[in-house]
């Protein structure tokens, strides 16, 4: 059985890597103008993955009405630009990312010039049980159209492995399991109780039957009192092991793992199979079929192994990155890290 997340994506022809009025006069007769608040308290969220040739649809929870949004790390992952519409209304904000937890898969963003939005009642999921109803909400098959899935909860505290579009493995643990049928672009989504409130984010569904492309009897929630706890580590500034925030460095590289040789010898390292025309690797003559062994001393062992070491460092930082060369020669190269899409 293969457990996915519910991000829709859409790929390009070419992939690569309130206020109050005081009236005047004799009368001084006074009138209060209301803003009602605007959509529902979801939102569609729209990427565009310029490094990867496609774009990506998924949903956000917003958190405040001055357009914190709440949502899922695959959701935002890659994005070089990011669109959030309220559907239903003219809203249409840009957004920045605060911050993100890939190991959690939570993400929070913020709109820009946003204000007024209609933020979503928060519940507990520690209430809920076994067969409890509940409905996830979410931009199903990225039409940016809300829909809704009912469905019970069929279990608590589970751990699945999760596999992204792209094909990377994680571990998620304390989930909700519902039998609500979630569908690509649901991602992000609040898991509604009985009485309306959020108690989870929809994030990954089982494709374990032929009909997956149309929803899945396996869904998984984050509980929302955890994806709110690392929500609020991110607002407030507090990097750790597994939370990023501000700015993503940039090496500019796609990377496979080194090849393995015969007599089961094998490469460390992660080998360069795209540079990114512009970009810091290109700039310090990276090339393909490069294997980068080191970061600042750091050794790389596998290409998963070079993410976490270059998303420790701060765009504009220096590092001296080690390889070898196409020869067989070990180089050396200073590098002046970007700032680039979330990971």
């Amino acid at each position: 059985m293969k457990i996915v997340r519910r991000i829709h994506v859409r790929a390009a022809l070419v992939a690569f890597v309130a206020t109050i009025v005081i009236g005047s006069g004799a009368a001084f007769a006074a009138t209060r103008t209301t803003t009602r608040p605007i959509g529902t308290g979801v939102v569609v969220i729209d990427t565009n993955l310029a490094y990867q040739g496609a774009s990506a649809a998924g949903t956000g929870i917003v958190l405040s009405s001055s357009g914190e949004i709440l949502t899922n790390n695959h959701v935002i992952a890659g994005a070089t630009t990011i669109r959030v519409v309220v559907p239903n209304t003219t809203h249409t904000y840009t957004a920045r990312v605060v911050g993100y937890d890939t190991t959690a898969d939570v993400a929070v963003l913020q709109l820009r010039n946003a204000s007024h939005l209609k933020t979503v009642t928060i519940g507990s999921a520690s209430k809920l049980t076994l067969g409890a109803r509940v409905k996830a909400v979410g931009n199903a098959g990225g039409t940016g159209t809300l829909t809704s899935a009912n469905g019970t909860v069929t279990g608590l505290n589970k751990s699945i492995t999760v596999q992204s579009d792209s094909g990377a493995a994680e571990q998620l643990s304390g989930l909700i399991e519902t039998n609500a049928a979630l569908q690509p672009g649901d991602s992000g989504g609040p898991l509604l109780n009985s009485a309306g409130r959020v108690v989870g984010m929809d994030t990954a569904a089982s494709n374990s039957f032929p009909f997956a492309a149309y929803g899945s009897s396996e869904g998984y929630a984050i509980p929302i009192a955890k994806a709110l706890t690392i929500s609020k580590e991110i607002v407030s500034g507090k990097s750790s092991a597994t939370v990023h925030v501000g700015r993503t460095a940039f090496l500019g590289v796609q990377v496979a793992d080194a090849p393995s040789y015969p007599f089961g010898h094998s490469s460390v390292g992660a080998t360069v199979v795209g540079v990114v025309s512009g970009g810091p690797a290109d700039a310090a003559a990276l090339l393909p079929g490069d294997v980068i062994t080191a970061v600042d001393g750091k050794t790389v062992t596998s290409a998963s192994s070079l993410e976490p070491i270059v998303l420790a460092h701060k765009p504009g930082t220096k590092v001296t990155i080690t390889y070898t060369d196409t020869s067989g020669h070990s180089q050396t190269a200073t590098v002046t890290l970007g700032s680039g899409p979330p990971q």
